[in-house]
């Protein structure tokens, strides 16, 4: 049966729902501690990239965002907050590098899977421009491809990572990363969202 609660009794309907009540309260628990957590470990760090963005945004840097799957949607959120933020707050250049389907898909069918960002930032990256890699994981390699790329090229590179952050977190690694201490990839992207959300406040703010 696709939906029990649509045939529960009263007794069964109300047990259910005070199951939901308790697991949406510890899951919204779960993510306030996490959250303080990484405000902790990374504070400073926030405030000091949000910094250098500023400055490059200043010299008229560019920021390149990218990852895979539910990181890509997010990276597309990033950028669209940077370019198009409403109200008083000043736009500022931001593209994310899985918006173009054909050269995403003609890079991963006739390159490699392992190139797609990578090659993009070789074709459009620029000394102070800023990549910014989003992943649950910190393993995927071709962000690890883009942010060597990247580094290669004298920009920026920002890693937001899960975990314990994966090969971002390993020598050389990008200028900043942001590691979000959990094993659950939903708990992992709704702190990135907040990271990568205080970065544009803050760099608007050092603007």
């Amino acid at each position: 049966m696709l939906y029990p609660f649509l045939h529960a009794g009263g007794a069964d309907l109300d047990t259910l729902m005070e199951d939901v009540r308790r697991s949406t309260k510890d899951k919204v628990g779960d993510i306030v501690r996490l959250r303080e957590t990484v405000l902790e470990e990374h504070g400073a760090d926030l405030t000091a990239c949000a910094a250098r963005m500023a400055d490059a945004f200043r010299s008229g840097g560019r920021l390149f965002t990218f990852g895979n799957g539910g990181s890509s949607t997010d990276a597309q959120d990033a950028a669209a907050l940077f370019l198009n933020p409403g109200g008083s707050a000043r736009p500022l250049p931001a593209l994310a590098l899985t918006n173009d389907a054909a050269v995403v898909t003609a890079l991963s069918n006739d390159v490699g899977f392992e190139v797609v960002f990578a090659r993009q930032l070789a074709a459009f990256g620029r000394p102070g421009d800023i990549a910014l890699a989003l992943s649950t994981s910190g393993n995927s390699d071709n962000l690890i491809a883009a942010l060597r790329e990247a580094a290669r090229r004298g920009m920026v590179t920002v890693g937001l990572a899960g975990y314990t952050g994966g090969q971002m977190a390993e020598t050389p690694g990008p200028h900043h990363l942001f590691v979000v201490p959990s094993s659950s990839v939903h708990r992992i992207q709704e702190a990135q969202t907040t990271i990568y959300h205080a970065l544009w406040e803050l760099t608007q703010e050092a603007l």
